[in-house]
């Protein structure tokens, strides 16, 4: 009997019908010389603290560093107290039952880092010895299993990818236990303070960012802005420089050379300057990209729009969501025709989808180098029918930004004008040209919502034009926006560096702060520990989470690079590097910041008493 385990049984029982395996037991599906069983996600965690004999929270056990972790059945909260979870028990205990009878493995858990981490912890757990086969995945169409099953790999190909998830596990676990500990026994045990390796560095980006905010001190600064005429076209014009004082401005209102109806020369143009620019279609999503843009237009939390791409995925509609990737290969490129042909009757991008089928396709986000475990998001191709309309939302956005990322460049003009009149002002607008990938959407350009005009007359160098107006504009600095779900997630890609270009950020992925997969859930659990809260669409910190970060801020477990590092180093796990050299580096860094928060002292640890109590 070939046996199946995927992640859960809403997958296994898709994979079960692809082979018409119908016969349902207690716990899997049996036919066709299959059995198909499944996880519930994580199963099994590394084991607690006082299973290594660590009882009670003592600065004697600090830092804690066992020689080799344990794996624990995975425990829930009952009236009793924290028990063994019995259904995960009972699950383990069959699929145990058909390893045993098993001429044959099959992991079919979700391809990536966190799949191969549950059931190699399945497999250990169950001392089992019987070799693999690994499915590898990018789509759940019938076609993708059964080409996926065509061509199983040997499970030890992924030695690597266990390592790394193996090493987060372990990290995290040392990082998380004994920083936690150290923290609460610091601010006297009044309550428990929960740190974490990735969850520490975002929060203090979180309430960094509030901080500088709320004690942000706005400077007024005045600039004079006049109102020129082209043949019956106006169009404005700010001054060169920004005045501290009113008076300074004044001066040079006064010395503009006439409003219309005056005789003096009005606005001479120095220089008429006008540039093509080429604008890139966007790269294709991944999870990350989609979700900033799931919260920018829908206010879709993080969370949700995983959810959402989860069901989508395991509906057939589109192809692995937790990628952290937003190019594709060569072999997947020439199935994209045939993807835009089946949008041509979608009642938002048909008339685009029916005319990129005319030219030939842009291949910016083709280089199968780029493609890590699994390619950008896009849509299956299968006609997704009825959906919610949170449902349908999403989709859409993986469709439309198919259409944009192979579309043709939008080709603006970028016109600057001089002006002399008493003092020099500059005009700025912007021409769209030839709209290409723009007009998927046609949504309003973003640089342009900055500028003074929508359009600019045509004019030429050595013109005099008419002042019909000016005017002395008083404005003042603002503060950074504090973060909202999609700024976070677009931070959390370069530890926090503000990188606007797209191929840039994402050359920084793998020393960004978690992964695709993870941040979604970092954000959650600082909710969840009442250390931020969501304020309309924005992410505050709330008074525990200040005091948290008062006292971790200038700590190692804050700082947003130096984790960073640590996603880097274990990409490179993956890819065969040292995990005997990251475990000691990690033990190290344990001890330091275990160290450093036990010193926190007293008057740290009452602040942070009293800020939490209350």
């Amino acid at each position: 009997m070939k046996i199946v385990i995927a992640e859960k049984p809403s997958v296994a029982r898709e994979l079960a019908k692809v082979f018409g395996a119908t016969s349902k037991k207690d716990g899997y599906i049996e036919g066709k010389g299959y059995s198909f069983t499944w996880a519930f996600g994580h199963l099994l965690q590394l084991a607690p603290p006082q299973d290594y004999g660590y009882y009670g929270w003592r600065v004697q056990h600090l830092p804690m560093l066992p020689q080799k972790f344990k794996l624990a059945i995975r425990k829930i909260k009952t009236k009793d107290g924290v028990v063994e979870d019995p259904g995960v028990r009972k699950q383990l205990n069959t699929i145990k039952m058909l390893f045993d009878e098993a001429t044959e493995i099959i992991v079919a858990t979700d391809a990536g880092r966190e799949g191969e981490l549950i059931f190699r912890y399945i497999y250990y757990f169950l001392k089992c010895k019987k070799p693999f086969k690994r499915l590898w995945i990018s789509s759940q169409t019938d076609e993708a299993i059964k080409e996926g099953f065509r061509n199983l790999k040997p499970g030890t190909d992924y030695d690597t990818l266990f390592n790394s998830a193996h090493c987060r596990s372990e990290s995290d676990w040392l990082v998380g236990m004994n920083a936690t500990q150290a923290l609460s026994i610091s601010a006297g045990n009044r309550s428990v303070l929960s740190l974490g390796r990735v969850q520490t560095p975002t929060l203090a980006m979180i309430c960094s960012r509030f901080l500088e905010s709320k004690n942000f001190v706005p400077q007024i600064f005045y600039h004079v802005s006049i109102q020129l005429s082209k043949d019956g076209a106006l169009f404005k014009a700010i001054s060169f420089e920004n005045f501290k004082t009113r008076e300074l401005a004044q001066v040079v209102f006064d010395s503009v050379k006439n409003v219309s109806g005056g005789h003096a020369a009005g606005g001479f143009l120095k220089n008429v300057e006008s540039k093509p620019r080429k604008e890139p279609p966007p790269l294709l999503h991944d999870l990350s990209s989609l979700q900033q843009e799931a919260n920018k237009k829908k206010g879709y939390t993080a969370d949700q729009t995983l959810t959402i791409l989860q069901s989508l995925y395991e509906g057939k509609l589109v192809s692995y969501p937790r990628t952290g990737s937003r190019y594709i290969g060569d072999d997947v490129f020439a199935g994209v025709p045939q993807l835009i042909d089946k949008l041509t009757a979608h009642a938002d991008f048909g008339k685009q989808a029916s005319f990129l089928l005319t030219i030939p396709l842009n291949k910016r986000s083709v280089n199968a180098k780029k493609v890590t475990d699994h390619h950008a998001i896009l849509p299956t191709g299968i006609a997704p029918g009825n959906l919610s309309e949170d449902r349908q939302a999403v989709y859409d956005m993986v469709a439309g930004r198919m259409l944009e990322s192979f579309h043709k460049e939008c080709i603006k003009e970028i016109t600057k004008i001089t002006i002399e009149s008493g003092s020099d002002f500059i005009a700025n607008g912007t021409v769209i040209q030839s709209a290409g990938w723009r007009s998927v959407y046609n949504e309003p350009d973003e640089e342009k919502k900055e500028e003074e005009n929508n359009t600019l007359p045509k004019v030429k160098t050595g013109e005099y034009l008419p002042v019909e107006n000016k005017v002395i504009l008083e404005k003042q600095t603002k503060p950074k926006p504090l973060y909202n779900e999609a700024s976070l997630l677009k931070a959390l890609e370069t530890s926090g560096k503000e990188i606007d270009d797209e191929e840039l950020r994402y050359a920084m992925k793998d020393s960004g702060l978690g992964t695709p997969a993870t941040r979604a859930s970092i954000i959650e659990t600082l909710i969840k520990r009442e250390y931020i809260t969501r304020e309309k669409k924005n992410l505050v910190p709330t008074g525990r989470g200040l005091a948290v970060y008062e006292v971790v801020k200038d700590k190692k477990i804050a700082q947003a690079e130096l984790t960073g590092t640590w996603e880097k180093r274990l990409e490179e796990i993956r890819s065969g590097a040292s995990v005997t050299e990251f475990k000691e580096e990690i033990k190290e860094y344990t001890r330091s910041i275990t160290q450093e928060l036990l010193q926190a002292g007293p008057g740290l640890a009452k602040s942070i008493s009293q800020a939490v109590v209350q």
